[in-house]
């Protein structure tokens, strides 16, 4: 809890001044109010410890560490399965986390926790800026229902599955992007200072030189002079793309168009379609409503437009309408989720359903990256040796006419 510095008028009209403890100030003033008729001013006191040192300052929004959050959660699951109270395994985990960002977030929710305070409304006042909203709503239910440990439990499968599948897919992909990054310094450095090399040898020659040899020249010559402003038309490019994407409508046009390219299209759809399937299982499970957790799920989805358009859903089954029916009207998503999803309502087996077509959608996608990856890898080799091949041939045949000059 806060410390609030506070100075108030009592029942006797005395002029007292202290310090309170609260959630905030509202809180604190309520506290204050229990001994004295005014409170003439509260202000928050910033406690020393919280004051980070240099060594330790966070520039930025705060980044969560999905490995070490998912091991939180495992630890939240096991220590409250053994039957510890909520306030002890708060400040249990807190000790043997080593992750800043979540032990600064344990410590300050272990103090609100002992004061009386759910769980869930302190990870959304410390951790706000950086935990899963998934998360936390999920946890509120789980207090709601009085299964808390089963709800981390949840949340630990869930955010290791897909912590595993970021993974894979990193890993996948760091050979193609080394692979395209090498290749773009090589190609730089050859056309601003090798090729120049060449090009005064053949000009001290004054021989008339092949077409091929003309053109690599030129191109040396375009690089040397405007590799500057090329990087500085990209620079632009990318801040003018990063503040319209920002705004509602650039979110909306751009998420939109990504939909349409081809290849990335597909994988988007694939991945919002895993999303969605696995994120609603996961708070159906927990016991959310089903309005509520299609709310949820909306606010995790990578795909700005996908997301907003599934926000929409959550009016529809307000006003009595299905899950199922509502999709179908919209056909944003796969028709194989739309008619599971529908199966699931008319069964009552939603979340069962949901789980058995996200794992579907989840083989999909990787199938999607890797197939993708497949084509890209022999893409960059071929375009890699056109360019060295232009290159080598250029220059040999440049050597041949000066041979054939002499």
């Amino acid at each position: 809890m806060a410390q609030f510095q506070y100075v108030a008028l009592t029942r006797d009209g005395a002029k007292v001044s202290g310090m309170m403890e609260g959630f905030n100030e509202l809180d604190a003033a309520s506290r204050i109010k229990q001994d004295c008729d005014v409170i003439l001013k509260i202000k928050q006191v910033r406690e020393k410890d919280e004051s980070p040192g240099i060594l330790n300052l966070e520039f930025g929004k705060p980044r969560l560490n999905n490995k070490a959050f998912t091991v939180m959660c495992s630890q939240f699951a096991i220590i409250l399965k053994a039957g510890i109270p909520i306030g002890r395994a708060v400040k249990l985990i807190a000790d043997k986390t080593t992750d800043r960002t979540l032990k600064r977030m344990l410590v300050k929710t272990a103090e609100d926790v002992e004061g009386g305070r759910s769980l869930s409304a302190s990870f959304a006042d410390h951790g706000e800026k950086f935990l899963p909203v998934t998360f936390i709503e999920t946890i509120r239910a789980g207090e709601e229902s009085g299964n808390l440990h089963q709800s981390f439990e949840s949340m630990h499968l869930h955010f290791d599955k897909q912590s595993k599948m970021g993974s894979r897919v990193r890993g996948a992909m760091a050979y193609p992007m080394f692979v395209l990054v090498l290749s773009v310094i090589v190609v730089v450095v050859l056309m601003v200072k090798v090729v120049p090399t060449f090009t005064s040898l053949f000009d001290s020659y004054g021989a008339t030189l092949p077409l091929m040899t003309q053109m690599l020249i030129a191109i040396s010559g375009f690089f040397q002079h405007y590799t500057i402003y090329m990087a500085a038309v990209v620079a632009v490019l990318i801040i003018i793309y990063r503040f319209y994407a920002a705004t509602e409508d650039g979110r909306l046009r751009t998420s939109k168009l990504f939909l349409k390219v081809p290849v990335l299209g597909e994988i988007q759809e694939l991945n919002a379609a895993s999303q969605f399937a696995n994120t609603m299982t996961t708070l159906l499970e927990a016991g959310l409503p089903m309005n509520r957790a299609v709310s949820i799920t909306s606010r995790v989805m990578d795909n700005y437009f996908l997301g907003s358009e599934t926000g929409k859903l959550s009016g529809a089954l307000e006003e009595g309408r299905s899950l199922g029916v509502s999709m179908r009207e919209q056909a944003v998503m796969p028709d194989i989720l739309i008619d599971m999803t529908a199966v699931g309502e008319e069964t009552g087996e939603m979340a069962e359903t949901l789980n058995t077509i996200g794992q579907y959608y989840d083989a999909e996608l990787e199938q999607a990256i890797q197939s993708a990856l497949a084509k890209l890898e022999p893409t960059l080799l071929i375009g890699i040796a056109v360019v060295a091949g232009f290159i080598v041939i250029s220059i040999y045949m440049a050597m041949f006419s000066l041979y054939g000059s002499m």
